[in-house]
């Protein structure tokens, strides 16, 4: 995803942190000081009303009226004041919803095809894995752990202001085997069911698909006959001294605190095989529902 979407909550902070300063302020201060000019100007009207009255002089139309008049002027907000007032509440709320609760996706490329395929807007449970400060990412707040077969979101390693969406194959400790393209966690061979080609209709192109049962979640991945076993040039990451390469695979053994991530189309996905694992403090949530695409209506609901 594009950086700009990374940098949204810290855009939406700013807004809430200036838009609340100048609500705080006329609040508590410049409110007072117009109703203090407001009762000044009042009080010289009524005098000089008073003053007119007692030489006889009377006044054209209602006095009541033009007091009213008086005061509403000067109580009056200027229009920047008058809008971030009325901004405030919207964008705090927004900001807490994004930050602590549900935050809305879309999926940019097809690293995750056949379950999330590009154009999907998706909801990401922000809590699941633990109450983080917005911004900085910190978890303050202990809740679950991410488990095989979640789909998660996540800061890429390589650029912590552009998030990534995979699958979860791997949690601190398994050692994970990809070999022919077929996964092994922890000895166990991962099983495959076939199913029908999978069309990808931009391309014109038939892929093998599978229903894969990663330790108890069944999903669907797609792989590709054409494309080698072995995964080309990766990088030299973080631990990657734990991964070992050869012309059928590779072989990983996850790291304390970090996760191992894979795309669903495996073939055609950049992930922890090429620039490694995703450090816990990168988890931005879960990925759980699909909530519009605008291409396609009947791809609303749950996912796994």
């Amino acid at each position: 995803m594009q950086a700009l979407l990374g940098n949204f909550a810290l855009i939406l902070f700013v807004l809430m942190l200036v838009t609340g300063v100048i609500w705080f302020a006329d609040t508590f201060f410049l409110s007072k000081q117009r109703r203090s000019r407001a009762d000044a100007a009042l009080a010289e009207f009524d005098a000089r009303v008073a003053r007119d009255e007692a030489q006889g002089i009377k006044r054209d139309g209602s006095v009541a009226s033009s007091r009213a008049d008086l005061q509403a002027h000067h109580l009056k907000q200027p229009a920047w004041i008058e809008y971030s007032g009325s901004f405030f509440p919207v964008i705090a709320l927004v900001f807490c919803l994004r930050s602590f609760l549900y935050e809305p996706f879309k999926i940019p490329s097809s690293s995750m095809v056949p379950t999330l395929l590009v154009g999907d807007l998706i909801l990401v449970n922000k809590f699941t894995y633990g109450i983080r400060l917005p911004i900085i990412n910190k978890k303050i707040v202990e809740v679950n752990q991410p488990q095989r077969g979640d789909v998660m979101v996540f800061k890429y390693p390589k650029d912590m202001s552009v998030d990534y969406i995979k699958r979860v194959v791997g949690v601190p400790g398994d050692k994970i085997v990809y070999k022919n393209k077929r996964l092994t966690v922890n000895g166990e061979q991962i099983s495959y069911k076939a199913l029908p080609d999978y069309l990808d209709e931009e391309n014109l192109t038939y892929y093998k698909q599978w229903q894969e049962n990663l330790t108890g979640v069944e999903h669907k991945i797609l792989t590709d006959e054409r494309a080698p076993n072995f995964v080309p040039n990766p990088d030299a990451f973080p631990h990657h001294e734990l991964c070992t390469y050869n012309a059928e695979g590779f072989a990983c053994t996850v790291p304390p605190g970090e996760y191992f991530m894979m795309g669903d189309n495996r073939d055609n996905s950049l992930d922890s095989r090429y620039w490694g694992f995703v450090p816990d403090q990168n988890i931005v949530g879960k990925a759980f529902f699909v909530w519009m695409n605008l291409g396609d209506i009947k791809r609303i609901g749950s996912f796994h």
